[in-house]
């Protein structure tokens, strides 16, 4: 899977964790930055991770940064994502078969190490349902981008 990553300053460490584990893993990844811990702004690196996500250059993004509340408010400005915050498998699951997100929202201060992988790993390897009522409930969401 082609993933684009993207975290602010406060997000750093989880970026290059899960950038390492999911290049061991196979996946293809596309780092957004930042690159360091010197302070920036996260829309700057949110929003063209999660464009290329829209446009189809990547086939999932995970944004973070140290609530992750930023970066998923950025994310869900652009057309066509559906980016949800996520702290614990369950939510990750059921955000994939329910809602069918594209970009994963996360925080660094908020979410442990061994959980944030496993998050990870479950938003991953989670199918939409294609069930119909999700599938409605979520071409309304998106007929508000019109």
């Amino acid at each position: 899977m082609k993933i684009a990553l993207a975290c602010d300053h406060g997000a750093y460490e989880y970026k290059e964790l899960i950038k390492k584990m999911l290049s061991e893993e196979g996946h293809e990844i596309e780092d957004f930055g930042c690159h360091s811990k010197e302070s920036v702004d996260y829309p700057d690196y949110a929003a063209p991770a999660a464009q290329s996500v829209a446009n189809g250059k990547n086939d999932r993004g995970i944004v973070i940064c140290s609530t992750g509340i930023g970066v998923s408010i950025t994310a869900n400005k652009i057309k066509g994502i559906r980016c949800a915050l996520v702290s614990d498998p369950v939510s990750a699951r059921l955000t994939r078969e329910h809602n069918d997100t594209n970009v994963l929202a996360l925080g660094q201060l908020v979410t442990g190490e061994a959980v944030m992988k496993e998050i990870v790993h479950v938003w991953l390897n989670t199918e939409f349902s294609h069930a119909e009522r999700h599938q409605r409930r979520i071409d309304k969401v998106m007929a508000l981008e019109k």
